[in-house]
């Protein structure tokens, strides 16, 4: 198969897996994100705002600690129900305010040796979101984690190569 091809199939896969986010917990900002254990960084595979949150974009360790301990080092859910929680993990939640968004679900996607290979990011207005969310959410992850673990694949990680010109 093609890169294209494969892209284009992870494309779907995250599209489906953030319409079922729609339908629960609910969600109105969704990306993918890949974590690249190189770098200590996550790459935006898919997005539902890409005029905000480009494809292609790198957060690299402004991500606090905290977060990085749940959802990398644990392999958990990371919840912040509201926004003081919300800002105290991400340098974007003024963007994130303006997009009517004050909550974020991330869970993680786990290959089959429990690498996280992604994590999603699911946003909601402040207060939306609650533990039965985040178990709502892993469900989604789990009923789609094939595809989701697939998808991730799709995008190598490495840098290949420099042109020495």
């Amino acid at each position: 198969m093609s890169a294209m091809t494969d892209s284009r199939k992870a494309d779907t896969v995250f599209q489906q897996t953030f319409d079922a986010m729609r339908k629960d917990p609910g969600v109105i900002l969704f990306t993918a994100l890949q974590w690249i254990p190189e770098r200590s960084s996550l790459r935006r595979l898919f997005t539902s705002h890409p005029a905000d949150y480009p494809v292609g974009g790198e957060k690299t360790v402004e991500i606090s600690p905290g977060w990085l301990g749940t959802v990398i080092q644990d392999k958990e859910p990371f919840l912040a129900a509201d926004l003081n929680a919300l800002r105290e993990v991400f340098a974007d939640s003024e963007l994130i305010q303006r997009l009517g968004c004050g909550a974020v679900i991330n869970v993680p996607v786990l290959d089959e040796d429990r690498n996280v290979v992604g994590v999603l990011a699911m946003l909601d207005a402040e207060g939306r979101y609650t533990q039965e969310s985040v178990e709502a959410a892993v469900a989604v992850v789990t009923r789609n984690l094939t595809g989701l673990t697939e998808a991730f694949a799709a995008h190598p990680t490495e840098v290949h190569g420099k042109d020495t010109i």
